[in-house]
């Protein structure tokens, strides 16, 4: 079985969960490992969104608080130990916490709960300033780097990883930033949670900066610009978000994670509109649009 067939039998059969097979090696692909976000169900509950990750292409889920959603005081709410039962109980494992509300400099008891888990990866924003070009931004990055190491330190500890997204307005905000924090970092256990609808559309630039981080990418969102997440849209319209709904061509984005043997997690997501709500209307229907994406994500890693 080659795999163009094998792939048509999955779509056919609707499999999961198969053996092992030794493909060629002349067809051996590059291969995403995928994270699913709890905030692409809005404030769903976990016992509705822990069945649909196994069927989203994974095993671990990122979960979002407040006001993306709200799945992270929903475990608090339950109990640690409830909460690990379900993650049992769906053959779920909690791979990362998003925690933008902490604040970079805020994340050392999150670091120890997710620890506790067996996670490996916290996401948080690099706050200001903002507007910063030339050697201001490049001082004001490496002020940020140093102030980070009492954190660094929490996460080498616990074997926690942090991720630092580089979110529109913040300091993290220009590609020269982005590739000054990959160069200051102290620490594999520091590096950039890679969001490309921050980042001037262009597929490039978008693989020259993968390439210039490296080791230093710890996180990569499948997440374009689109028309943007801000306004109301039609749901066709919000959706272009989504890889293979907007124009971004992921195939040169994805042999830059091939060129630098990226093998952390990749996450498929968006922002709707307002915020809290799912992407769409029922979790099954918020999966299918993450498969969707899927698809169009391992058709370019086809390509490479």
């Amino acid at each position: 079985m080659n795999r163009r067939t094998f792939c048509r039998y999955l779509v056919v059969t609707g499999a999961s969960a198969v053996t092992r097979i030794a493909f060629p090696a002349d067809e051996q692909i590059f291969q995403l490992r995928y994270i699913v976000g709890s905030s692409m169900y809005g404030k769903l509950p976990l016992s509705e969104i822990l069945p649909e990750i196994r069927k989203s292409g994974s095993r671990h889920i990122d979960i979002w608080p407040e006001h993306h959603a709200n799945q992270r005081e929903q475990i608090q709410a339950m109990g640690h130990e409830r909460f690990a039962d379900m993650l049992k109980q769906h053959q779920v494992e909690l791979g990362m916490i998003t925690r933008y509300d902490l604040g970079s400099f805020g994340l050392q008891d999150e670091m120890r709960l997710l620890q506790k888990f067996g996670g490996s990866v916290i996401i948080s924003g690099s706050g200001g300033p903002k507007n910063l070009k030339g050697q201001a931004l490049k001082i004001a990055v490496r002020t940020f780097v140093e102030k980070m190491k009492p954190h660094v330190e929490v996460a080498e500890r616990t074997g926690i990883t942090i991720g630092i997204e580089n979110h529109a307005n913040s300091l993290m905000d220009l590609p020269d930033a982005i590739k000054w924090f990959g160069e200051f970092s102290p620490s594999r256990f520091l590096g950039i949670a890679l969001a490309p609808y921050h980042l001037p559309q262009e597929p490039g630039l978008i693989a020259d900066l993968i390439e210039h981080l490296d080791h230093r990418l710890v996180h990569f969102y499948a997440w374009q610009h689109g028309l943007g997440c801000h306004k109301k849209l039609p749901k066709e319209q919000e959706l272009m978000q989504l890889p293979g709904w907007g124009d971004l061509d992921f195939v040169p984005i994805l042999a830059a994670l091939k060129k630098i043997n990226y093998a952390r997690w990749t996450e498929v997501f968006m922002h709707p509109v307002p915020r809290g709500i799912p992407i769409m209307p029922t979790a099954g229907e918020v999966t299918g649009q993450i498969n969707q994406a899927r698809n169009y994500l391992e058709k370019c890693c086809q390509r490479i």
